[in-house]
């Protein structure tokens, strides 16, 4: 997989666009409820602390942000930083009585924010829509403090075979539900498009060592349709 041409950047944007009023539904019916299982699951290894710092990338509408404050008693801060403006806003009125959240709209490629200030980095399903992986890794070892530690949970590689038909012959049908419950087809169909076209856990933890990240590991989700992937700033 290749970095993401600009077209395609602004094609990401459009998909977001078309679709941030029922993202969260969306995301709820595609995966019966499972991602919110698997992003508890991100968050029970992570086992953040009172008082920890965390950035979370491609923040959606904030659902890492509440859990994450919410693990910690609210007894520290998140920062989210969303490229797309309408889901960024949708993130902002739905966790609008939380107040130590700070929404930065940006691109993971360039974070404007000083360094060595996160305990951890957290990016959930947005990975494969970074335009330059290598320049977003390098980006978040950046802003990490010595010690941080970075987590990315994303769709990935179906290792069972029976499981990895099952799987496949239910995501041909994930465009044409997200186009009776949201109008559009194109998004979904790009959704499809950009997992088949992902990296393999594998050659995620490559990227990761490559660009600076130490003791890095995965954990297979449901078989394998997503993964957790960890490292280390050290």
């Amino acid at each position: 997989m290749k970095n993401i041409k600009q077209s395609e950047i602004d094609f990401v944007n459009k998909v977001f666009s078309d679709v941030f009023d029922r993202y969260d539904l969306m995301n709820d019916i595609m995966s019966f409820g499972i991602h919110r299982i698997w992003k508890k699951n991100m968050l029970h290894w992570m086992n953040p602390q009172k008082g920890d710092c965390l950035i979370d990338v491609a923040s959606g509408t904030g659902d890492i942000a509440k859990s994450f404050l919410e693990r910690i008693k609210y007894e520290g801060k998140v920062t989210c930083v969303e490229p797309n403006k309408l889901m960024l806003k949708a993130g902002k009125i739905k966790l609008k009585n939380l107040k130590n959240i700070q929404w930065i709209s940006a691109s993971a490629e360039k974070l404007p924010l000083e360094g060595e200030i996160f305990d951890f980095y957290s990016v959930s399903f947005g990975i494969r829509n970074f335009s330059n992986i290598n320049q977003s890794l390098k980006e978040a070892n950046r802003v990490l403090k010595t010690g941080g530690r970075i987590f990315c949970l994303e769709f990935s590689k179906v290792e069972n075979e029976v499981l990895n038909k099952i799987y496949k012959s239910y995501s041909k049908s994930i465009p044409y539900i997200g186009k009776y419950i949201t109008g559009k087809l194109e998004p979904y169909q790009y959704l499809i498009d950009s997992i088949e076209r992902f990296y393999s856990q594998e050659e995620l933890s490559e990227i990761f060592k490559k660009n600076g990240f130490d003791k890095v590991e995965h954990r297979n989700l449901s078989g394998g349709i997503a993964a957790i992937h960890s490292g280390w700033k050290i």
